[in-house]
């Protein structure tokens, strides 16, 4: 993906407050192309796939259920710098600790229900846009 590409998921709980459309508007206000979207609701077999690398860590259990408790949105994105800006764009992984208007600051509960995800890096993107979009959903 050559730095250009990041992968986010819009989590269920901020999907299920209505939150999806004002955090597309902040994706794309800081100046990322949405390349790829899409809504859906991942099995638990789904989602312990896709955390694969979590398991057998005291959190896993928990984020494979939240994660397939109900519908996402996931999306791939465009800009320099994708992964490096859209961390700095979502802010720390516990809303309490992130910077005001990121946004798991202004959408995110906890650490656990923290609004977003978003990959932490070049390899980490295009594995997981690779899981939820196909080779010509992401021409």
């Amino acid at each position: 993906m050559n730095g250009q590409l990041t992968f986010t998921m819009i989590k269920p709980s901020a999907f299920e407050a209505g939150y999806t459309g004002s955090i597309l508007s902040m994706i794309e206000k800081a100046g990322f192309r949405i390349k790829s979207l899409k809504k859906v609701k991942l099995t638990t077999s789904q989602a312990g796939d896709f955390y694969e690398m979590h398991r057998g860590k005291p959190f896993y259990e928990g984020l494979v259920g939240f994660m397939s408790s109900g519908p996402i949105v996931a999306a791939v994105l465009e800009k320099e710098n994708a992964v490096e800006d859209f961390r700095l764009l979502i802010g720390a992984t516990d809303p309490a600790n992130a910077e005001p208007g990121t946004i798991r600051k202004l959408y995110g509960k906890n650490m656990g229900e923290n609004a977003v995800h978003g990959s932490d890096s070049d390899e980490s993107a295009s594995r997981e846009a690779a899981f939820f979009f196909s080779s010509l959903e992401l021409s």
